[in-house]
């Protein structure tokens, strides 16, 4: 019985799909775009639903397009937008917002304050990173 490895690419403007064969083949993809909210000036969100909905149906358009039933499929890597942001509500399991989109600079006034009150180094040792608004923490904070 032949397997494959479904791959699954949640991008910032597109959900995607992609089957392939034991020896790495593409046998074949499908794409779907969603939209991009801007509330204001450099915010970007996406919502939640959307990236849910548009990944289920490209995976499933997919499986369908090739032929390959969910049964022959062996493994399912996932790749994500990283530091986009979303938080679910543990009780009801929806989410609390839509999605922080990665490029999002809402939280740029809350990574300066943090600079002002001489976070910098503290941060950057405990966690390798430098303060700025692509990074999750203060996405988190403004949620």
């Amino acid at each position: 019985m032949d397997k494959y490895i479904l791959a699954m690419d949640q991008g910032t403007t597109s959900s995607r799909a992609i089957v392939f064969d034991h020896d790495g083949k593409l046998i074949g993809s499908q794409n779907q775009e969603f939209e991009q909210i801007y509330p204001k000036a450099g915010w970007v969100e996406h919502n939640p639903d959307d990236i849910w909905n548009t990944q289920v149906e490209v995976a499933r358009e997919v499986l369908k397009k090739t032929g390959v039933s969910a049964n022959k499929i062996a493994a399912i890597g996932i790749t994500n937008q990283r530091e986009t942001t979303l938080v679910w509500d543990r009780k009801t399991g929806k989410p609390i917002y839509n999605a922080i989109v990665w490029q999002c600079r809402r939280t740029a006034p809350i990574c300066d304050d943090l600079k002002d009150r001489g976070w910098v180094e503290k941060i950057q040792k405990k966690t390798g990173l430098v303060i700025d608004a692509y990074f999750s923490g203060t996405k988190i904070k403004w949620i």
